[in-house]
């Protein structure tokens, strides 16, 4: 998984990322430094390079990252990815449930057991099965968090929809994919906006 993940950074962004039109800036410097101090939690296995004054920070994979570290402890809201191992499913969502319930959760398994088992064991406020992102993206499924989010409306019905948390799911085939959405495909932009008409 690790190596098309590089394999797919490489092809999305080329071998010098920094130069890409479609790897994005950081919000500010302070967030940039925030980031670039989470390198240092695990043995960095592709990406790593950053420039702080450009708030650039290279697409990172990161491995033997301890469960502890103050990566582990925050929301990361960059370009950079911690990498765990697990011999099942039982051992990947009890490792989710140590922690605090996530803003989104992306899983991809063409098995329904596994599918079932993690929509029914984990909270985490939407999210996607085969895909990532794009239940931000539909209309259709209201986006939240769960836990430490805050609260909603109350009294009578929206009492129970306050404290009742919806799960949003977009379930995703593998069989195709359109690369239209992906970064290096030609006049993607134009193709969006004929595609949101």
């Amino acid at each position: 998984m690790v190596e098309k993940m590089k394999h797919y950074i490489r092809e999305f962004y080329g071998d010098k990322p920094e130069m890409s039109e479609h790897c994005a800036k950081i919000v500010s410097e302070r967030h940039t430094k925030r980031l670039v101090s989470f390198l240092q939690d695990g043995m960095i296995v592709h990406g790593g390079r950053y420039d702080i004054k450009e708030r650039w920070v290279e697409p990172t994979i990161l491995d033997n990252v301890a469960k502890d570290a103050p990566i582990m402890q925050e929301e990361i809201f960059g370009p950079i990815l911690p990498v765990f191992s697990f011999t099942d499913i039982d051992e990947a969502i009890h490792f989710i449930q140590c922690y605090e319930k996530p803003l989104a959760l992306y899983l991809f398994s063409e098995d329904r057991r596994v599918q079932q088992a993690v929509l029914e064991r984990v909270s985490f406020g939407g999210g996607c099965i085969n895909d990532t992102l794009m239940h931000i993206a539909t209309p259709y499924l209201p986006f939240g968090c769960v836990g430490q989010s805050g609260f909603g409306a109350y009294h009578g019905k929206a009492s129970f929809d306050a404290f009742s948390h919806y799960k949003s799911i977009l379930r995703q085939t593998t069989a195709w994919d359109i690369a239209v959405r992906y970064p290096n495909y030609p006049k993607a932009l134009q193709w969006i906006k004929l595609l949101l008409r």
